[in-house]
């Protein structure tokens, strides 16, 4: 088999390596009960991205070359954490076995609390060995009793099953908290399912960034659906201007496309993350328990409702967009049609006055022949009278009259000549 030596260059593609590190699973470090998992979601503004990153990489130890979307290393004994960036969000995790020393933790928290960027999730889960362990530690949990969630995570059958409990409500301190029994659960496959338990909830959250936008938006839809009520009704009364109807439409028009254009990407990313959320409960396998609230109850209860309202107002503003278009379209038709009749007046008054013109024309053109004529029999009859000078007895008058009639022929064919020459008939 042929050798490639060090020299062989291969003249990448810019974005190969970056291309190629995305097709690699980023899988939790393993898990073994006891510890403890830290998590939090932060928003991080473009701005911030620089300064996040070099205080991952030197809070964990990592180089410049490391790749700057997931990173990965311990942060002393018994505390590791691992920081992955996503298209809107990081996520940081701190994994803390259960000999960890307590400086060593209270130094990895107060790192993981200076990170720049809004938290969106932050959550604690406490890993016990069994279901026994967790069920004794409940109580000390403050769970609310009549929102208590539990059920079994199943995703490589029910001999893996891992049991959760929560209620999905903010301790005070702003954690969540979710307990978790490891069973008989094998460690590379507990990480895994804790690792999509925990993504789940992530992209519910960063789903339900729409819900607000959704239900702010709602209110100044049905205002843009009154505005265009008025105006179609306004189309129909013919004192309405085309000027004031056409100000009105464009009005309502650029702030509908403004308020569309402001909430398309979020209306988008929500549709995109349910979908995720949706994969994930696939993925996770849930087992109900007996008289408890599933997690996937908990979700299609609260969740979808959400997601359902944001994918209406996304239909709703776009009906409300075509909508807005037609009558754009229907104002236009009624302007083409008003210049059209406008035209067909004018054409009408052009062709009258033309048709003025021409009798004017023609009868400007008979009393020019007339007038020609005249001055020719003066001319004519001036030569008569010279010539009766010369020749006794002439009657210049009788010559005059019988003259007439060929010079009126005469400038009458001279003029029509004339006017075909220059009109090139």
């Amino acid at each position: 088999m042929a050798v490639w030596g060090e020299s062989a260059v291969l003249g990448e593609h810019e974005q190969r390596r970056e291309v190629v590190a995305e097709m690699h699973l980023r899988r939790w470090p393993t898990v073994i009960a006891p510890c403890s998992i830290v998590q939090f979601v932060r928003v991080v503004e473009p701005g911030d991205r620089a300064r996040e990153l070099g205080q991952v990489r030197e809070g964990l130890g990592a180089d410049e070359a490391a790749r700057p979307r997931h990173l990965a290393g311990a942060l002393g004994t018994g505390v590791s954490a691992t920081w992955e960036r996503h298209s809107e969000a990081s996520t940081l995790t701190l994994f803390v076995a259960e000999d960890a020393a307590p400086e060593t933790l209270a130094a990895a928290t107060a790192w993981a609390l200076d990170m720049p960027g809004k938290v969106l999730r932050a959550t604690r889960l406490i890993v016990l060995a069994t279901e026994a362990e967790a069920e004794a530690a409940l109580p000390d949990c403050g769970f609310a009793a009549g929102e208590l969630v539990t059920c079994r995570l199943c995703p490589d059958g029910e001999d893996s099953a891992v049991r959760i409990w929560s209620d999905f409500r903010l301790r005070d301190d702003g954690f969540g908290l979710i307990v978790v029994a490891a069973g008989t659960s094998p460690a590379p496959t507990l990480s895994r399912t804790l690792q999509r338990l925990q993504e789940l909830g992530n992209y519910r959250n960063l789903a339900l960034l729409g819900l607000p936008v959704a239900r702010e938006g709602w209110g100044e839809l049905d205002r843009t659906e009154r505005e265009l009520d008025a105006i179609n009704l306004a189309l129909t009364r013919p004192e309405m201007t085309d000027d004031a109807l056409m100000k009105q439409v464009f009005d309502l028009w650029g702030g509908l496309i403004a308020q569309v254009s402001a909430s398309t990407y979020r209306m988008d990313a929500t549709q995109a993350y349910a979908a995720i959320v949706e994969e994930r409960l696939a993925e996770l396998n849930i087992r109900a328990c007996a008289g408890h609230l599933s997690l996937a109850d908990f979700t299609q209860r609260r969740f979808l409702p959400a997601v359902r309202t944001c994918a209406a107002y996304a239909r709703r503003a776009d009906a409300l967009v075509q909508r807005t278009g037609q009558v754009v379209a229907l104002l236009r038709t009624r302007i083409e049609t008003r210049i059209e009749n406008q035209n067909g007046r004018l054409l009408a008054s052009m062709e009258s006055s033309a048709s003025r013109q021409l009798r004017l024309q023609q009868l400007v053109e008979g009393l020019s022949v007339v007038a020609v004529s005249y001055y020719a029999l003066g001319l004519v009859g001036k030569v008569l009278e010279g010539v009766g000078e010369v020749v006794p007895g002439l009657h210049v008058h009788l010559w005059t009259g019988l003259a007439a009639p060929v010079v009126v022929l005469g400038v009458w064919s001279a003029i029509r000549w004339q006017k075909r020459r220059i009109l090139g008939h």
